[in-house]
């Protein structure tokens, strides 16, 4: 998607900053996306947690 030629046309057009941003932004979106699906995870572990704890009073 991003070869050298699309990136350099980037910079002339946007500016470095946006670009860098953008590429970030790209990057890091299957990181931000495990770390929701971890958050979830937790949720759900913690909630039959709590299910567990009131049935068994």
């Amino acid at each position: 998607m991003l070869d050298s030629g699309n990136i350099v046309q980037l910079i002339g057009n946007f500016g470095f900053p946006i670009v860098v941003t953008i590429y970030l932004l790209h990057r890091f979106e299957n990181k931000i996306e495990s770390l929701e699906n971890a958050i979830h995870s937790i949720e759900n572990v913690v909630n039959s947690s709590i299910e567990k704890r009131k049935g068994g009073k």
